[in-house]
């Protein structure tokens, strides 16, 4: 059972301590800075030099305490922005790489159902998702006592947990992307730009009367100013986040079963 998922999944495992090791190393260089850009600027007194639409799109609540520090220069730019776009690059690729490459074929002989196969493709995601937030919580934390600015466990770990049902939901639109298109450059590239563009577009319609279409994109249900900033959970939103994956899961498997592969 579940060879293709723990196939691919160990395959992604190096990468995937990479990557951690990468977002680690952004999160001690955010704690290290912090402490010289408080004392030097005076927190908020730069946000007044910003312009409205720069705070509004990067979502920049304060920045003279370090859980606002932190939401805005390791959350939304690298949880929000960076992770979520490679989780869809790199879930455009399960898909449509074998279709690219000539491997499908073999794939779609084994004694397995193209549903099934989605499924599992779309599982061993999970490794880089799940790796990134094991390891990285333990630098912030171990950071921010060096520096004497101890953060909450508690909102520390809720703002990662709560971070893998939005980069869940993000793959999913990679996924989507990986199976109508059988190139898989050309599926990556969708993919980044149609979750960029999803950014952009629940960042600069707020508040205005169009903000009703922000609510297709995944990162309305993920706010880390809220956990950090207000130690709020927003499990409705949650909730939205996983029944987007699971639909755009289906959608993906039923493309996949019709297409002529």
């Amino acid at each position: 059972m579940f060879e293709i998922a723990r196939y691919e999944g160990r395959n992604r495992l190096k990468g995937s301590v990479y990557l951690s090791a990468g977002m680690a190393l952004l999160a001690a260089l955010v704690i290290w800075v912090y402490p010289s850009f408080s004392d030097a600027l005076g927190g908020d007194e730069l946000l007044e030099a910003y312009p409205e639409e720069m705070l509004q799109v990067f979502r920049i609540e304060t920045m003279a305490s370090l859980e606002g520090f932190l939401a805005f220069e390791l959350y939304t730019f690298g949880w929000i922005i960076l992770l979520g776009l490679y989780v869809a690059y790199a879930t455009a690729g399960v898909i449509a790489d074998d279709v690219d490459r000539g491997r499908m074929d073999t794939l779609l002989a084994m004694p397995i159902s193209r549903a099934r196969l989605v499924a599992e493709k779309f599982a061993s995601i999970s490794v880089p998702i799940l790796v990134v937030n094991l390891l990285t919580p333990p630098v912030i934390l171990l950071g921010s006592r060096l520096i004497d600015e101890p953060l909450s466990v508690a909102d520390i770990l809720a703002v990662h947990l709560l971070s893998i049902p939005y980069l869940f939901a993000c793959a999913g639109i990679g996924l989507l992307c990986s199976v109508v298109f059988d190139r898989v450059g050309i599926a990556q590239r969708v993919a980044l730009g149609v979750t960029f563009a999803l950014f952009l577009v629940e960042s600069l319609l707020v508040e205005t009367d169009y903000e009703e279409l922000g609510a297709i994109a995944p990162m309305r249900y993920y706010d880390p100013n809220e956990i950090l900033l207000e130690g709020t959970y927003d499990l409705v939103g949650i909730v939205v986040l996983v029944v987007m994956t699971l639909a755009l899961l289906g959608v993906s498997q039923l493309v996949f079963r019709r297409s002529d592969i």
